[in-house]
């Protein structure tokens, strides 16, 4: 069965500090320290505390009371309310003024509870369980018209209102960068939301981006216009203009003056306090909205955009709308499926992986200042969502039925992988299914087949294979330490889900610590077997913390010996505290596995390390000359260059042949044991010009050039020499052979 991983129930606090607070109602809405967790929460109390992608969002306390439709559990659901038919001709607040006294009385407590919970949010029963949803998420789901009419409750769009309203909370976000699947309904979603905030605030400005101007307008006329239309006559300001306007509503009059009790009657136009609100949108391009001040900026579609315009290039000049100095007074929703990486793809993902909120800097802010969400398109893919909105994973064992009454048979996971399966001879498209529909983010960022130096079609068989397999259960993560903490001794491999290293192979007992000591130098007693490949690093840290991580591979060779063969088994990608630590992680895997290591020389401390500790005899040397022909420096350590041309083809053709014969779907009609994503990823970007960003090709390909340097050893040119061979020559000419002699 499926298990997902998207979101999961936290205990960071202790229920005792949660009690204690709630009792006296001192929980605050944002950005906690002390706990480190945003609440999300308006009432001063707090429940549950849900982690979605690393961030952790407190819940508001469950209330004693929760409104169900339906006293019977399987009746349980989402349902919008009808509207009030007394409200019918009422369209703006001047109408309303023109009703009697006790008409309004009789509906203010309606109207207030409406803006109730769109302050606070929604508590419901669903099939049995109670459920919030945010003040957005209620106005989405009972004031927003879309395509289709009112929009279904699914339990996706939750966790996405509830992550968004975090982003709102958090004092340190600028807003969120969400990575989707096809008709996910962001595009309704936030215009919804740019309707919600706009509708409450005071002179302010909301706008508009997606992939072209075009594509920005046709969401304004078509999403943003027609929920504010919609919108009952008590949320809806006054707007200037037309009633469909083509490129920008203007609010005038604000809606928080219609549920006051104590709103005079008779209230003139001339005489109420004007919103001066806008929303508009902007052709796409760099500067769009530069030196503007934005309450929210919409980007939708923020995945495609195509040279020349650039979604980095314009997020840097848009960052800055949304602050004060230092302080965030706007936020940005950012949404979008991903083209192919050299079509706007590529800026996105960097975007995308630059809003990581588990990466922060000394500010609590991540790189971009957004935080990045994705959902997996199991959670949000039209026909398998059930009528109480959850997602049909797995096939369902009793008849489970969607909001139309349409029964679901079978799990969103299997439809998926039959239309992946029914792909697979065509890879650009199936690349461009997964974009659509990711799983994963790997889906979601995968390029096309004729932009990779080497072959996709292998590369992404073996990586689909390693996740409908769970890889991870194959890989270890952990870290090595030598015995009792005493260096130069015995290596032991300890199992850490935190650890820098990944291993998916450990030799036995006998081959562990297989150390030769050979005139004071020690050298690998299983160099027989495999070889480490290194991409080194010489300098602690970086003015910018932005340099490379340090890389190693281990490879096995066919040997007689009890390993898989030709086979990665271990995976380091990593840049430590200190480039010591780096190194003796490194000294650490080669006396454990007892195998050689072959490492870029351009950054020689790695290989002075080793020598200095008496393991120059597990530094190879370059394969491509003899010992006479090497450097002074590189018979001393050993290495090889990254410089040379020769070296860099001979590198790329060690990974090719590697992937073309042990990756992917084999003849045989199994999959290769490359097991290490992260490595198969690099590989599918590797730009042989632009080697320094790819620390895993450089250490992996070393690793193959040392288990097959044989094939890159030189061929001097040697002096001919006539052989005598002692074979005697015989005149037969006459009746009688005679011996020739040789002339002296």
């Amino acid at each position: 069965m499926y298990e997902q991983t998207l979101v999961k129930v936290v205990e960071p606090i202790k229920i005792n500090t949660i009690k204690r607070l709630n009792k006296s109602k001192k929980w605050k809405y944002g950005y906690n320290k002390e706990a480190d967790i945003v609440s999300i929460s308006k009432t001063g109390m707090i429940g549950e505390i849900i982690e979605i992608q690393g961030f952790q969002i407190a819940l508001p306390k469950q209330p004693k009371e929760i409104y169900s439709c339906s006293k019977v559990k399987s009746e349980q659901k989402w349902k919008q309310f009808p509207a009030n038919p007394d409200f019918k001709r009422i369209k703006t607040v001047f109408d309303w003024q023109d009703y009697p006294d006790d008409f309004k009385e009789k509906h203010y407590g309606y109207i207030d509870e409406e803006f109730r919970r769109r302050e606070e949010g929604f508590w419901f029963m669903n099939n049995g369980k109670p459920t919030y949803i945010t003040g957005t998420h209620y106005m989405y789901l009972q004031w927003s018209k879309i395509d289709v009419g009112a929009p279904n409750y699914r339990e996706a769009n939750r966790l996405f209102f509830i992550f968004w309203e975090a982003c709102k909370a958090d004092k340190r976000s600028y807003g969120m960068c969400y990575l989707k699947n096809r008709r996910s309904g962001f595009s309704f979603m936030s215009s919804a939301e740019t309707v919600n905030l706009a509708t409450l605030a005071s002179d302010s400005r909301f706008g508009i981006l997606s992939k072209t101007g075009s594509d920005a307008k046709k969401m304004f006329t078509d999403k943003v216009v027609p929920i504010s239309l919609n919108y009952p006559f008590f949320f809806k300001p006054i707007q200037d203009g037309m009633d469909r306007p083509k490129s920008e509503l203007a609010y005038r009059v604000p809606a928080k003056k219609f549920t006051r009790k104590k709103m005079r009657e008779r209230e003139e136009q001339d005489d109420m306090e004007g919103l001066d609100t806008t929303i508009d949108w902007k052709n796409t391009g760099d500067n769009s909205y530069d030196g503007e001040k934005l309450s929210l900026l919409v980007h939708d579609e923020s995945g495609k955009w195509e040279r020349p315009d650039n979604i980095k290039n314009n997020w840097r000049v848009t960052k800055t709308c949304l602050r004060l100095g230092s302080r965030v007074v706007g936020k940005c929703m950012m949404g979008s499926t991903s083209n192919a990486l050299d079509k706007g793809g590529d800026n996105f993902k960097n975007l995308y992986n630059n809003s990581d909120v588990t990466k922060r800097n000394r500010n609590g802010q991540t790189k971009s200042g957004l935080y990045s969400l994705f959902i997996p398109m199991e959670w949000n893919y039209e026909g398998f969502i059930d009528e109480y909105g959850q997602p049909v994973f797995s096939t369902p064992r009793e008849p489970a039925f969607d909001p139309q009454g349409l029964e679901i048979d079978y799990g969103v996971i299997d439809h998926w992988e039959n239309e992946a399966h029914g792909l697979k001879d065509d890879q650009d498209a199936l690349n461009e299914f997964y974009r659509q529909f990711p799983r994963t983010e790997e889906h979601a960022f995968r390029d096309e087949t004729g932009n990779s130096l080497f072959n996709l079609v292998k590369i992404y068989e073996q990586i689909d294979y390693n996740e409908g397999n769970r890889n991870s259960s194959v890989l270890t993560p952990g870290n090595f330490q030598w015995t009792n903490g005493v260096k130069d001794t015995q290596v032991t491999f300890n199992p850490d889900p935190n650890g820098r290293f990944k291993v998916s192979w450990v030799p036995g007992g006998k081959l562990q610590n297989n150390v030769i000591l050979k005139n004071g130098v020690k050298y690998p007693g299983n160099e027989h077997m495999g070889a480490f490949g290194c991409d080194s690093y010489d300098i602690s840290g970086t003015v910018d913390n932005r340099g490379s991580k340090g890389a190693l591979h281990g490879l096995t060779k066919y040997s007689m010996e009890d390993a898989p063969a030709n086979t990665f088994f271990l995976e380091y990608i990593a840049r430590p505290q200190t480039a010591e630590i780096f190194f003796e992680d490194i000294l650490m895997a080669l006396v454990f596995y007892g195998m050689p290591i072959l490492a870029e020389n351009n950054k020689p401390r790695l290989l002075y390390y080793l020598r200095r500790r008496g393991y120059r005899g597990f530094s190879m040397n370059r394969p491509d000359k003899i010992w006479n022909k090497l450097s002074v420096a590189e018979k001393e350590v050993g290495g090889i260059p990254n410089s040379s041309e020769d070296i860099k083809q001979a590198h790329a053709a060690a990974i090719e042949m590697y992937i073309n014969d042990h990756v992917g779907l084999l003849q045989d009609g199994t999959y290769g044991t490359m097991y290490f994503n992260e490595t198969l990823n690099d590989w599918s970007k590797f730009d042989i010009n632009k080697r320094t960003k790819h620390d895993a090709s450089i250490s992996s390909g070393l690793a193959i050039m040392a288990c097959n340097r044989h094939l890159y050893r030189p061929n001097p040119k040697q002096k001919k020499q006539p052989v005598n061979l002692n074979i005697l020559k015989y005149n037969n000419k006459g009746f009688q052979s005679t011996i020739i002699k040789n002339k002296v």
